[in-house]
C-alpha cells in the first residue's frame, strides 16, 4: 500500500489528470488514472500540483525587523545599509533566532521550501551566523536552508573581513559570498573577487555574490567572477546576485558579457521586488527599472532565477514570503508576457532556483522527493496571476500546511453566489 497518492493533477509542463503516488518520502510513479491502494488519497480536481518554491537569494538575519530601530524613511538602498549598521549593535542572538523561525512559517505556509540566506560577517562576533546555523538546525525537518557568508560592508574594506568570513566558514556555513561593489575601488572589488574565489575552490565550496547592485554601467565585476570561475574550474558553482548594473550597460558590451557568462557556467539571480524598488533612485524621467537583462541572458544560454532578497527589513517594508508575488514582479518588470516567457517566471522560483541551489531530488518524477504544493491554479500562468492559494504544502510526503480554496461570496442580483477568479466556461477571448 502507497503512503499518498495524488489524482488528476495537472503538472506544470501542462500534462493532465496525473497521479502521483508516495511511498518512504519519495515518488514512485507518474502517470494517468493510476489506481493503487493507500493510506490517503487526495483528489487534486485537475489543479497545479508544483515542485515547492525555492528563494535562491534572501538575507533570513535582517527578516522582520522592520521599524528597528526605526524605519527606511527613504526607502533606498544607501539607507537601508546605514539602518543595519544602526541595528547591528542591538541584535541579540534570541531575537534573531525567533524573527528567522516566524519567517519560516511564513514560508512553508507559502510552499517555500528552500532558501538560500546571506549572513551577514562583517561583525567580528558573528553573532548572526550562529544564530543562523541554529535556525537552520530547527527548521531542517520541514526546510532546505543554505547559508552564504555573506561581507555585508565589504571583505577587504572592513578591518578582519576575510578573517570573519573565514570563521563563518569552519562553523558550517554553506557558501562564499561577497559584494565586490561595495569595496572602495574597483580594483579592491576585482581583488575581492579573486581572494574569495579561490577561497571557495580551496575548500570545496559555492560561490554565491552580490555583483553590481549599481546604476553604475562601469560597474562590471560579473566580468571578473565569470573570468575567475573558469580560471579556477568552479564552473556551474558559480552564481551573481542583482547583476542590476547590466540594465545600464551599452548593448555591445553586453554581447560579449553575456556569451562570457554563459560559457562561464555562471547563473544569475534577479531579485525584481527589490530591483525595481530600489535602482533608478537618481533617475528623473526617464527612469531605468534597474533589473538585469532577464530575457537576454536566458536566450543567451545562462541559469536566471529570482529571489525575494528581502521581506519587512531595513530595505524592505513589505512582503509575506510569497515566490508567486516575486514572480509576478519579475513578469511585468522583464515584459516576459509571451506564453513561453510567463512558464520561465514560473520556473524562475521552482525548477531554476532549485537548480542554482544545487538541490537534490527536486522536481515530480520519479526517485524526487516527495515535495510539492497543491496550488488553486489551472496552470503556471494562472498561478502568477492569482498569487494561487497554497491548498496544501507536503515535504518528503508529510503534510505540512493547508487552506481552504478561496471563493469570494457575491449577493448580486442574477449572478452566481460568488468567484474564484476564473475564466467563464463558455467565455471565448
Amino acid at each position: 500500500m502507497l503512503d499518498l497518492l495524488i489524482t488528476h493533477a495537472t503538472l506544470p509542463d501542462g500534462r493532465t489528470d496525473q497521479s502521483v503516488a508516495v511511498q518512504g518520502g519519495r515518488i514512485v510513479d507518474v502517470q494517468p488514472g493510476l489506481q493503487v491502494p493507500a493510506a490517503e488519497t487526495v483528489d487534486a480536481q485537475g489543479q497545479l500540483l508544483t515542485p515547492p518554491f525555492c528563494d535562491p537569494h534572501f538575507h533570513l538575519d535582517a527578516t522582520l525587523s522592520y521599524g528597528l530601530p526605526r524605519v527606511n524613511q527613504s526607502g533606498t538602498l544607501l539607507e537601508g545599509i546605514a539602518l543595519w549598521g544602526e541595528l547591528k549593535p542591538l541584535l541579540t542572538e534570541e531575537a534573531l533566532v525567533e524573527r528567522a523561525l516566524a519567517y519560516c512559517d511564513w514560508a512553508v505556509a507559502k510552499g517555500l521550501l528552500a532558501i538560500r540566506s546571506h549572513v551577514d560577517t562583517s561583525d567580528p562576533s558573528l553573532l548572526p551566523v550562529r544564530a543562523m546555523l541554529a535556525v537552520k538546525e530547527r527548521v531542517a525537518p520541514y526546510l532546505d536552508l543554505q547559508l552564504v557568508a555573506f561581507p555585508q560592508d565589504g571583505v577587504l574594506r572592513t578591518p578582519g573581513g576575510v578573517e570573519n568570513l573565514q570563521r563563518a566558514l569552519d562553523l558550517g556555513v554553506d557558501v562564499v559570498g561577497g559584494i565586490p561593489h561595495f569595496e572602495r575601488t574597483m580594483a579592491d572589488g576585482a581583488a575581492s573577487v579573486r581572494l574569495l574565489c579561490e577561497l571557495a575552490a580551496e575548500r570545496g565550496k559555492l560561490v554565491d555574490m552580490h555583483c553590481d547592485e549599481s546604476d553604475d554601467p562601469l560597474s562590471r565585476h560579473i566580468e571578473t567572477l565569470a573570468f575567475e570561475a573558469q580560471r579556477l574550474g568552479l564552473q556551474g558553482r558559480v552564481n551573481g546576485s542583482h547583476c542590476t548594473s547590466m540594465h545600464s550597460m551599452d548593448n555591445y558590451y553586453v554581447s560579449k558579457l553575456i556569451p562570457l557568462i554563459a560559457e562561464s557556467g555562471v547563473s544569475v539571480v534577479a531579485n525584481p521586488l527589490i530591483n525595481i524598488t530600489l535602482q533608478g533612485r537618481h533617475d528623473t524621467y526617464p527612469k531605468r527599472r534597474g533589473m538585469t537583462r532577464v530575457p537576454e541572458l536566458l536566450a543567451g544560454g545562462v541559469t536566471v532565477a529570482f529571489g525575494h532578497d528581502c521581506v519587512m527589513d531595513p530595505w524592505y517594508g513589505m512582503g509575506s514570503a510569497d515566490m508567486l508575488e516575486v514572480a509576478h514582479m519579475g513578469l511585468h518588470v522583464a515584459q516576459m508576457t509571451s506564453q513561453p516567457a510567463i512558464r520561465q517566471c514560473f520556473e524562475a522560483v521552482t525548477t531554476q532556483a532549485a537548480k542554482v541551489m544545487h538541490l537534490d531530488h527536486y522536481g515530480i518524477a520519479p526517485g524526487c522527493d516527495a515535495s510539492f504544493v497543491l496550488l488553486q491554479a489551472r496552470d503556471p500562468a494562472d498561478a502568477i496571476r492569482l498569487r494561487a492559494t497554497r491548498l496544501k504544502v507536503w515535504r518528503r510526503g508529510q503534510l505540512l500546511a493547508s487552506a481552504a480554496q478561496q471563493v469570494s461570496t457575491l449577493n448580486l442580483p442574477d449572478r452566481p453566489a460568488g468567484t474564484a477568479f476564473e475564466l467563464p466556461r463558455h467565455a471565448t477571448r
